[in-house]
């Protein structure tokens, strides 16, 4: 009999996934007895009835490391620690299902579980391996905000994104001698702002890690507008807020999602600036999911594909409990648990931020 793996993603979607799926896929594939399987939708695909998984061949994952998403789709709503059910008078409560998932796992004979996913997926990896399932985790974020690993797969794609639309923003500012504010993801952290920041040539940046003061942002504003003529690009993460500030966003209104939905951060700077007498054209422009799709960059294929070899290995060794993590230049494997502890920050006093500033980028803190 064939030892099987299920591999899951779980929540957002990521450029690179397909590339991981598809490294599994063809690493067991030089190994005897093995078989891989895709759930579908995260854990959904094992704890729906009937149960929704597919196998994953070497014919099946053909080519497709150059697509985008992933063809085994992934949710970030609800989950086996937390699933969703409707009561008959129309309210919602949730209920653990992790004790289930494990015993049909068991007993659909899965030798260990590959779980893709970023913070919140690999809390629920944790519980799931404290509980005696045979798992190993795999880092999954476009905001590069997972600790432990130098880089997660996803995020470069997102930077080069972020990127070429500063490019494409800086000619039609220039033109218009307009301040245009670019809002990119970032809940936490603002690797993807900065980044871009750098690469684009913006002018400011503003990250969730450095809380902003609007009158520094206004005397950059005005070093580089004066009487009407000069432009400025402003980039900032969704999660950045004022010193003694709220987030932008609304609680989410999707059962099962129980994150503070973000957005609006760059209409809210835009009022801020009128407010306080800046006379600029002020035009905003935000990212969304573009970050999210489209095909991976070479660099996030590749490190897709060290992942998803490193981590078939790691079942091999019954390294349970561990992630996959980027420690240059290697490939190596770190407790899940360490990976989860915090957040992967950017460090205010951090060379990538005196870079920045040493380039004249203003962070809105001096």
């Amino acid at each position: 009999m064939k030892k099987r793996i299920l591999v899951v993603n779980g929540g957002g979607d990521c450029p690179g996934l397909n590339a991981v799926i598809r490294a599994i896929v063809k690493r067991a594939s030089q190994e005897n007895n093995w078989e891989i399987v895709g759930s579908i939708e995260a854990y959904n695909g094992v704890l729906n009835e009937p149960m929704e998984l597919k196998i994953l061949d070497e014919k099946t994952v053909s080519g497709i490391h150059v697509k985008g998403g992933t063809i085994i789709k992934t949710t970030n709503i609800g989950g086996p620690l937390a699933w969703p059910i409707k009561e008959k008078d129309g309210s919602w409560s949730f209920v653990d299902r992790s004790d289930e998932l494990i015993r049909k796992l068991q007993y659909h004979n899965f030798e260990a579980v590959i779980s893709i996913g970023g913070d919140g997926s690999h809390k629920i990896s944790q519980v799931l391996y404290e509980k005696g399932c045979n798992i190993v985790a795999v880092p999954k974020t476009i905001d590069n905000d997972l600790l432990a690993t130098d880089y997660t797969f996803g995020f470069q794609t997102a930077v080069e994104i972020a990127t070429d639309a500063i490019d494409k923003l800086v000619t039609t500012a220039e033109s218009h001698n307009r301040l245009i504010i670019l809002e990119v993801m970032g809940r936490d952290t603002g690797w993807i702002a900065l980044h871009s920041a750098i690469a684009g040539g913006a002018e400011i940046c503003l990250i969730p890690e450095i809380p902003y003061d609007l009158d520094i942002i206004i005397e950059k504003i005005n070093s580089r507008i004066s009487m009407g003529r000069g432009f400025a690009i402003i980039v900032i993460a969704e999660g950045a807020k004022q010193k003694d500030g709220i987030l932008t966003g609304k609680k989410s209104e999707t059962i099962g999602y129980e994150n503070f939905r973000l957005g609006g951060v760059a209409i809210t700077l835009q009022e801020e600036l009128k407010k306080k007498g800046v006379e600029a054209q002020i035009r905003t422009t935000t990212l969304g999911h573009l970050q999210r799709g489209g095909i991976p960059n070479a660099f996030d294929r590749i490190l897709a594909t060290q992942f998803g070899v490193k981590a078939f290995e790691m079942v091999l060794d019954k390294k349970y409990g561990e992630m996959v993590a980027y420690r240059h230049p290697n490939i190596v494997s770190v407790p899940i648990k360490e990976a989860i502890a915090k957040y992967h920050l950017v460090e205010p006093q951090s060379d990538m931020i005196k870079t920045a500033k040493g380039i004249g980028i203003c962070m809105g803190d001096e």
